[in-house]
């Protein structure tokens, strides 16, 4: 089994900050996301690999390659298993991160839309794309979605494991994207098929969070935490708490491990994350203690201490194990008594999200989730809107079967031909946060205030110049006109130097 291994055995005073974000709680976000492909109504067969084929065709006319970056900072890409890829470009902010993939969304539903009409032209009239952003085709396949999150170096891997891991299970209370499976309806898409916490694997094992040390930034000040336990999500809500609520966890975490202090978190730690997250995800009652912590009564005296309830069992004694709903109140309280102490900090690294809003959400959630009112979180909770679709239809069709509901279940992720999700929306039952105008400046244009800023501007005079160029998320290439490349290896740096402009100025 894969081991735990950190890169970098340096502690805060062993490291001579360099970049002028290091020392505040300024972050980067990105979101990769994994799209599935199929076609229905075709006249003869057609591979959903022929269709991302397709899909990418105008951009390998464009690049000649099937792996490039855009104009607005993000990468496109055609992923192992033909899975369309975006990976948004780097963000400040988690509104901005959302904005970028929403923006990812009408690429790929463009693209598809495109390749539908070349299909049609060989494959039938009624031949049709459909393009799930979920995590399970009907055939099993998993596939990801999976954040990163700029951190500090001296958070070490072992404080990630204890500590983030109840955290990141747990919070698909509200973010999970629900799924029909063979056993009825769970929480989340990906419980089924994640092995371990922490690890460098990703095929024999796949872990939760992944310790693939690619920073993209000074390898000496930071990691690039890679989450992978995180759903698709169609909503515009969780996407942004998930990625909200998760800074402000690594936060706390960050500020304890550089002064070196308990967290309060490290209480919370799982003695089986896989076990739990598969246990939480089939609980839709949410109020069942199914998580087990390796030291209960640190947990129970941590809950005293924060004024918290403990769970009750049905012989009316305390459980050994715990509720997800417990693990978040926790966090919830420890996050919120800190931002009390730290709040003009907190507030500036988020520098497009109110903070108040983000923790009035989040505990309305649980509060929710806690007394019942599933009802009540239908219109921003992915697995939520979807449970109680299906029981609606389930009461108009009493015979709805398994297959028709798992259609239902896929209609929903199909964001270029599903009726579903876009019906939800028009109807006033999902609420959204970014207008169409919002999306559509997304598409053209990176955050101002980030690297992306300088790789958008570069593919923008490139492609205009019609220049041969490449680039990744750390460096800018141009082989004609002439050779000459840039390293920008700060994330949170916008401002062009020198040796950028002579780069963008010489094609």
């Amino acid at each position: 089994m894969p081991q735990l291994r950190d890169s970098s055995n340096q502690g805060p005073g062993n490291i001579t900050p360099r970049s002028p974000d290091y020392d505040s709680f300024h972050r980067i976000f990105g979101i990769e996301t994994e799209y599935g492909v199929s076609v229905t109504g075709a006249d003869k067969p057609c591979d959903p690999g022929q269709v991302a084929m397709m899909m990418f065709r105008p951009i390998l006319s464009r690049t000649r390659s099937t792996n490039t970056y855009l104009a607005n900072g993000s990468r496109l890409y055609l992923d192992v298993g033909s899975h369309p890829e975006y990976a948004t470009a780097e963000a400040r902010d988690p509104s901005v991160a959302l904005k970028q993939d929403l923006a990812g969304e009408s690429i790929m539903r463009r693209l598809a839309l495109d390749a539908q009409l070349r299909l049609r032209k060989t494959h039938g009239e009624h031949a049709t794309i459909h393009l799930f952003k979920d995590n399970v085709d009907s055939a099993g396949h998993a596939f990801g979605c999976h954040e990163n999150y700029l951190v500090r170096r001296y958070v070490s891997l072992p404080i990630i494991k204890a500590q983030l891991l109840p955290f990141l299970v747990t919070r698909q209370l509200f973010t999970g994207a629900g799924r029909v499976t063979e056993n009825g309806f769970e929480i989340t898409q990906r419980a089924a098929f994640l092995d371990e916490g922490v690890s460098s694997s990703t095929t024999r094992f796949r872990p939760m969070v992944n310790t693939r040390d690619e920073p993209h930034a000074d390898p000496d000040e930071f990691r690039r935490l890679h989450v992978i336990i995180g759903d698709s999500n169609r909503s515009q809500w969780a996407t942004k708490m998930k990625l909200a609520t998760t800074h402000l966890v690594l936060c706390v975490m960050e500020d304890a491990a550089k002064r070196g202090v308990a967290s309060g978190f490290e209480c919370c730690a799982l003695v089986d994350p896989s076990q739990s997250n598969k246990a939480m995800s089939a609980d839709l009652s949410c109020s069942e203690p199914v998580m087990y912590i390796e030291d209960i009564d640190a947990f129970r005296s941590m809950q005293q201490e924060l004024g918290l309830h403990p769970s009750i069992s049905a012989d009316g004694n305390h459980s050994d194990a715990v509720t997800a709903l417990e693990i978040q109140y926790l966090y919830l309280t420890i996050v919120s008594r800190f931002i009390e102490s730290h709040h003009a900090q907190i507030e500036q690294s988020l520098p497009d999200t109110d903070l108040a809003d983000i923790l009035h959400e989040w505990k309305a959630a649980l509060d929710a989730l806690a007394s019942k009112d599933f009802l009540s979180l239908s219109n921003r909770v992915d697995w939520v809107a979807k449970y109680q679709l299906l029981a609606k239809m389930k009461e108009r069709n009493p015979e709805l079967s398994p297959i028709q509901a798992r259609q239902i279940d896929m209609n929903y992720h199909d964001i270029v031909n599903g009726s579903i999700y876009p019906s939800l929306v028009g109807h006033g039952l999902i609420e959204t946060l970014v207008s169409d105008v919002a999306i559509d400046h997304a598409l053209g244009n990176p955050p101002e205030d980030t690297r992306a800023a300088l790789r958008g501007g570069f593919v923008h005079q490139a492609l205009k110049a019609g220049a041969k160029f490449t680039c990744d998320w750390t460096h800018l290439k141009t082989s004609s006109p002439a050779r000459h490349e840039v390293e920008l290896i700060d994330p949170f740096s916008c401002v062009p130097d020198r040796e950028y402009r002579l780069l963008v100025e010489g094609m």
